[in-house]
């Protein structure tokens, strides 16, 4: 048994079995991950696939058991590596952080400005997805921190700690009928087509549930994974937006009018999530810290129950 044959199991589950992706995303090739399979069922005794044919299709009832101590390995193994280079430098190495769109363009910018002048030698990674992406990429191992407003908090194996709270605002041209109104209503908002997020991005259910609870059907009549984008058809009057008020600026946005909405829609929590049992490098704790103060490295050692590495 071969750490390569373990990564082969874990990523054949994360692949859908298609070993042509397993081969690709490992730099191998198909025959060759074909060829590790085999060799670790003989060695093992077991079979741990489902197959028709040549392809496999999911995994056995043993094959399922031996994938949580498959992850749990590379993810021992990870933590050894993290804690070697720990001991080389600790003003070195790469971190990864997954994110939505919304936590990147608005609200990351000045935490990473500020990361990066401490830690001038960090890689700094920066992936974008949805949160179910960004759970995925935590659970794995791709991501040392996620960064987002839905999921994290729901996943036992992550540890979450709030980061921010905000709410959604409704922005419109300037000069808009909704603009004179003191304060608005969701009767007021529904009169006008709305342009909004994609389902399960920035709130979106909890704008969805605003309307329904008022017994209200706004007739959204375009979606985006934005606010800028979101924006730009504001621009042109095809409906008024709701977007998370992190995401206006007065002057990058001239032209538009952000109205205060806290009123009408719930308070939402951005949440930061890690892996808990990941051994983070210091760097890792630092960046959590410049988005939170209270969040130092010894409150989230607790939460994810970590022994303190020494500082040189």
């Amino acid at each position: 048994m071969n750490f390569q044959q373990l990564r082969i199991v874990r990523e054949t589950a994360r692949q859908n079995f298609n070993l042509t992706e397993v081969a690709n995303t490992l730099f191998t090739s198909q025959s060759g991950v074909s060829k590790h399979i085999k060799d670790l069922e003989e060695e093992l005794g077991v079979e741990l696939y489902i197959r028709k044919g040549k392809r496999l299709l999911g995994l056995t009832e043993p094959g399922e058991q031996m994938l949580v101590f498959v992850e749990r390995m590379l993810m021992d193994a990870k933590n050894i590596k993290n804690l070697a280079e720990h001991y080389q430098s600790q003003d070195s190495g790469e971190l990864t952080i997954a994110t939505t769109h919304t936590q990147a363009r608005y609200v990351l910018p000045e935490v990473v400005s500020q990361f990066k002048r401490q830690f001038p030698n960090v890689r700094l990674r920066l992936h974008q997805g949805s949160p179910g992406e960004i759970v995925s990429m935590l659970l794995s191992g791709e991501a040392d921190i996620g960064v987002a407003t839905e999921a994290l908090g729901d996943v036992p194996q992550l540890a979450s700690f709030a980061y921010h709270r905000w709410h959604h605002g409704v922005v419109v041209p300037e000069g808009h009928p909704l603009a004179r109104i003191e304060q608005l209503t969701l009767e007021d908002i529904q009169k006008f087509p709305i342009i909004t997020y994609h389902e399960g991005f920035t709130g979106r259910a909890s704008i969805e549930k605003a309307f329904a609870r008022s017994d209200l059907r706004p007739e959204i009549v375009m979606t985006a994974l934005d606010a800028d984008v979101i924006k730009s058809y504001v621009e042109l009057r095809l409906g008024v937006g709701i977007i998370a008020s992190v995401a206006f600026n007065p002057v990058r946005d001239a032209g538009l009018q952000l109205l205060n909405t806290d009123h009408l829609f719930e308070e939402k929590q951005t949440r930061i999530g890690v892996r808990r049992g990941n051994l983070l490098r210091n760097y890792a704790f630092q960046f959590i810290e410049l988005c939170t103060p209270t969040l130092t490295e010894s409150v989230v050692r607790d939460q994810l129950a970590l022994p303190t590495l020494p500082r040189r």
